[in-house]
């Protein structure tokens, strides 16, 4: 009897369970879980991640992969393990609650709530914390030392206690008692004086000429140095910039001026550790910045300013150097510095850099500008840009590099030996490759001036190249008008070039002067096979060079080959993936990591191209090694310990939150044939993703009306019945297959569709791809959206009569385009759309200054050319001339402050649909972005959203926003969200 209740029991305690589920509202997106930042300690024990809710307080979590440690900080972040796997160190950051309540009261920044510092000692439950915090170093390769500085305000020492409100209204009673006791025995005074000297003595004293103030300063604050080991800590006062060098040998900091004590100067300060002796390295500047030290931490070189007034029109900053026993810093390179061009001085927004062995630095100069007339009032000034039809780049270019303080710079080195300095950049040479081996005896150069004009309708420009001798300066033509991409090897030795319009790799060789086609014999294309655009295909790339330039790792489309710069050996084929359509990628584990050595173990995530799986694979001494097994499910976010095979990942699906998982080496028993299967999970997001329906993602294939078998992703609801009739939303952009296993948190996003939202909510969502013929991109969404849509609909469960489209930017625009051409779709929402190919190819993507030109003839629109040559292909994709034909209501989204698409082309559609009696609606997020980026105003179109398509495609009532509108005069005040 009980083998036939139990299973019974079972089945209904089940589908009790999933009756019991809910569908996801727009209440849950605040508390629905991410990780954020991840690491592990350098011997692989010791792991911490970050869980942030998308709004509220987040936790750090520290633990071992065996879990026999485990600690919380909550609203732990910016975490750091030492080196020498002891420590923990980590911000707090205040409550969420306390910062938004500061907002609401509009406290300036000093006032408004600090972050905290702990410091953990691993494996035990022992921890520090101090208050107000501003920030905290330690060294990067080096073990025992922190440093933290505190905010204004703070300094570490307690504070004294409040009184009680009795005793505090006593006490101030006290006090004003005491203060009229003195003003009455003044008084007294003064009368006794007037007795014997006059009444004069009674009358307000002559004011005194006042002294001018000293200009306010902003002061540094205190930082404390603590040595970790012993837990001695100690203050340095007035402290605004410190720097550790990187073997923890030595700490600079820069101590400011004091408010009120004009005798005290301010101080670039280098202590030495452990012995604490400092050294001064510089005294009494104006500003100073940009500190760096070399590999040893002996030498020491930053910017500074030291001359000017604090009111000077123009300032010169020259760069400083300073070595271990010398008696200050020396000044290396300034305005009238042998080597450096006229019109050039020292610039504050490259920072500089020291070769590995310390023989270089690398900084920037930048152009001088002109100091501004004050004699003129600005309000009288003209104020206009002006157009030069001469200009390599167009005025908006030029504004927005201004406005986002992107100067171009001209790469210098400093030859710290011999103390003389070469400019290798130039206003002409402004793009120096410098290898990585910044030792090298040659760099490289590219320039494309006089050239860039052609961007506007190009999107590329073409470039001479140059080799650079760093120690003398001299260049070498090594090619004119290239189009492509250059990588110079790790020592410089060779440069090796891929020509976009030959479809080739070639080397530079330095040595030999001569340049020339390498990897010939590699068969398959090494450039992308599926390019749709009216460009030339760009390369799969390479991995990186290998350790003395003996060979460069190239990417095919699925494989890796090594290759000989030299053309002495033939390519090696280091991967099989094309056989079974499997991509292998290099993972880098080593952020330092410049060059690949011979006989290292290469880390590659793999994915399949047919089943989409994804899994982690090694190769080393050219034996394969199956690390993860292809699983399921999308595998990222790689991160190795130092000094072990201990790797942390990611693991996700589109039911399952990504989780962190482990893979250790040492515990081989856990990784057999299953692969990820037998691998646990340390972290446990979301639990309450079970209280709610969810649903499934899945491929589905179609032939589309040009006869290509294509794919797509189906997300279908939880407990779908086949022989039910589902609405559908169909979403696109332009290929989206490799995103099966992606997983989509229930979030207010900036503009795409929220898809586990509605799916959750009983509609199933279609993502088609989308492969496009030159020339016709409407036509080409046609064919795919439709013929895929249409596939769907015999399979029996849409109801094709409740069916929308949803798109953004370019899916904008394709969703503008389809409705004109079918009325199969009930609804639609069309986000930041172009409609007017015309009037969009003259203007400007204000987020970069640039013209939209190259956009239409060599990009993602697709045209392949100008309005002149082709006006009848930017009739036929522009949707403003078929408006007519529109038969489905349609809601734009089309923001006044959008950086990519004019969002006057959102005007032209809702002014001309509104002009044909069409149903239309738009929605202006004002000062928004291309992709919304409040999240009030994220959380707000997704209610709209929901609203709108819950009343085209489940018959739900429309609210008022849509049946009335909402005037003027309630902006702010009702936004129309309610139902009738």
């Amino acid at each position: 009897m009980k083998k036939i209740i139990f299973p019974a029991l079972l089945v209904f305690t089940g589908l009790f369970s999933s009756a019991q589920k809910k569908p996801l509202d727009h209440t849950v997106y605040d508390g629905w879980q991410s990780i954020g930042e991840r690491l592990i300690s350098n011997n692989g024990k010791y792991i911490a991640y970050t869980v942030n809710p998308q709004e509220g307080d987040g936790v750090l979590v520290i633990e071992t992969g065996d879990g026999s440690y485990k600690k919380e900080i909550p609203r732990g972040y910016n975490a750091t393990i030492t080196e020498d796997n002891l420590y923990l160190v980590c911000r707090i950051k205040p409550l969420f609650k306390d910062t938004r309540d500061a907002k609401i009261k509009k406290k300036k920044a000093d006032d408004m709530p600090k972050d905290s510092l702990a410091v953990v000692l691993l494996g035990t439950d022992s921890i520090i914390k101090r208050g107000g915090v501003k920030s905290y170093k330690i060294p990067e390769k080096a073990a025992g030392w922190l440093a933290y500085l505190y905010d204004k305000g703070y300094s570490g020492e307690a504070k004294p206690k409040a009184m009680p409100d009795s005793l505090t209204q006593l006490n101030n009673l006290a006090l004003l008692a005491d203060s009229l006791a003195r003003v009455a025995d003044s008084l007294k005074n003064k009368v006794e004086e007037a007795k014997t000297a006059g009444i004069s003595v009674l009358q307000a004293a002559k004011a005194t000429a006042k002294k001018p103030s000293p200009e306010h300063v902003d002061e540094g604050t205190i930082l404390v140095l603590r040595n970790l080991q012993t837990g001695i800590e100690i203050k340095y006062p007035l402290v605004n910039e410190y720097v550790f060098s990187k073997n923890g040998a030595n700490l600079a900091m820069e101590t400011t001026k004091k408010n009120g004590d004009s005798l005290l100067k301010p101080l670039v300060l280098m202590l030495h550790l452990p012995s604490l002796a400092t050294d001064t390295v510089m005294k009494g500047f104006n500003d100073a910045k940009n500190y760096v030290f070399d590999e040893d931490g002996s030498q020491l070189a930053f910017i500074a300013e030291r001359d000017s007034s604090t009111k000077a029109l123009q300032k010169f900053y020259k760069l400083w150097y300073y070595k271990t026993g010398m008696d200050s810093a020396a000044l290396r390179v300034g305005i009238h510095t042998g080597g450096v061009a006229d019109g050039l001085t020292v610039s504050t927004h490259y920072i500089p850099r020291f070769s590995k062995s310390g023989a270089r630095v690398l900084f920037g100069l930048e152009p001088i500008l002109p100091a501004k007339d004050t004699t003129i009032p600005d309000f009288e000034k003209a104020g206009l840009d002006v157009w030069n039809y001469k200009d390599d780049d167009l005025q908006t270019v030029q504004l927005k590099r201004l406005e986002r303080g992107i100067w171009k710079t001209c790469l210098a080195v400093l030859n710290t030996g011999r103390e003389n300095i070469l400019q290798l950049g130039s206003n002409v040479f402004a793009n120096v490759l410098v290898p990585k081996e910044e030792d090298a005896a040659m760099f490289y150069a590219t320039t494309d001036t006089g050239r860039r004009v052609a961007w506007q309708w190009q999107g590329y420009t073409l470039s001479d190249v140059y080799a650079i001798n760093p120690a003398t300066g001299d260049k070498k033509l090594i090619t004119r008008n290239f189009k492509g991409t250059a990588d110079p090897s790790y020592t410089g030795k060779y440069l090796l070039l891929y020509d976009d319009r030959q479809k080739g790799y070639s080397v530079y060789n330095s040595a030999t002067d001569k340049l020339y086609k390498i990897a010939a014999g590699i068969k398959y294309p090494l450039y992308d096979e599926d390019n749709d655009v009216p460009d030339d295909p760009a390369p799969y790339g390479i991995i990186r060079w290998m350790e003395d330039d003996k060979y460069v790792l190239i990417y095919d489309r699925y494989d890796v080959w090594k290759v000989d710069p030299e053309n002495r050996e033939k390519p090696v084929l280091l991967t099989d993936g094309r056989k079974d359509k499997t991509q292998y990628r290099y993972v880098t584990l080593d952020p330092e990591e410049k060059f690949i050595k011979p006989g290292q173990r290469l880390v590659f995530k793999t994915y399949n191209e047919k089943t989409k799986y994804t899994g982690l694979y090694a190769r080393e001494n050219n034996k394969p090694l199956v690390l993860v097994n292809s699983r399921p499910a999308l595998l990222s976010s790689f991160v190795k310990a130092k000094d072990a095979w201990d790797i942390l990942f990611s693991k996700e699906t589109f039911s399952a939150s990504p989780d962190i998982f482990l893979y250790d080496e040492q515990a081989d028993a856990k990784v057999d044939t299953d692969g990820l299967e037998t691998l646990t999970p340390l972290s446990h997001l979301n639990p309450q993703q079970s209280q709610y329906l969810w649903g499934t993602a899945e491929l589905f294939t179609w032939k589309a009306y040009t006869g290509k078998q294509t794919e797509g992703i189906l997300y279908k609801p939880e407990n779908f019945d086949p022989a039910k009739k589902y609405p559908m939303i169909v979403y696109f952009y332009e290929r989206n297959n490799n995103t099966l296993y992606n997983y989509q948190a229930p979030a207010p996003t900036p503009s795409r569709l929220n898809i586990p939202f509605f799916v959750s909510r009983g509609y199933v969502v279609f993502v088609p791809d989308i492969w496009y013929t030159n020339g016709h991109p409407g036509k080409s969404a046609c064919d795919y959206v439709i013929s895929g849509t249409r596939a769907l609909i015999k399979q029996g469960f849409i109801d094709s009569t409740k069916i929308g489209l949803q798109g953004q930017s370019w899916g904008g625009y394709q969703t503008a385009y389809i409705i004109t051409q079918t009325n199969l779709y009930a609804a639609a929402w069309a986000g930041a759309p172009v409609v007017n190919m015309f009037s969009a190819y003259g203007g400007i993507r204000w987020e970069s200054g640039l013209n939209r030109q190259f956009q239409y003839e060599k990009t993602q629109s697709r045209i392949g050319a100008d309005i002149w040559q082709r006006p009848d292909l930017y009739t036929e994709n522009s949707p403003l001339f078929y408006l007519p034909k529109v038969k489905t209501p349609v809601v734009i989204m089309s923001n006044d402050a959008d950086g990519a698409v004019p969002w006057y082309q959102g005007i032209e559609f809702f002014t001309a649909m509104r002009r044909l009696n069409k149903p239309v609606w738009m929605l202006t997020y004002n000062g928004e972005a291309h992709n919304l980026v409040e999240r009030r105003n994220r959380k707000d179109i997704q209610i709209r959203e929901q609203q709108f398509f819950d009343w085209m495609l489940k018959g739900e009532k429309p609210p008022v926003w849509i049946t009335d509108g909402v005037p003027a005069t309630l902006k702010g005040i009702d936004e129309g969200l309610e139902i009738k």
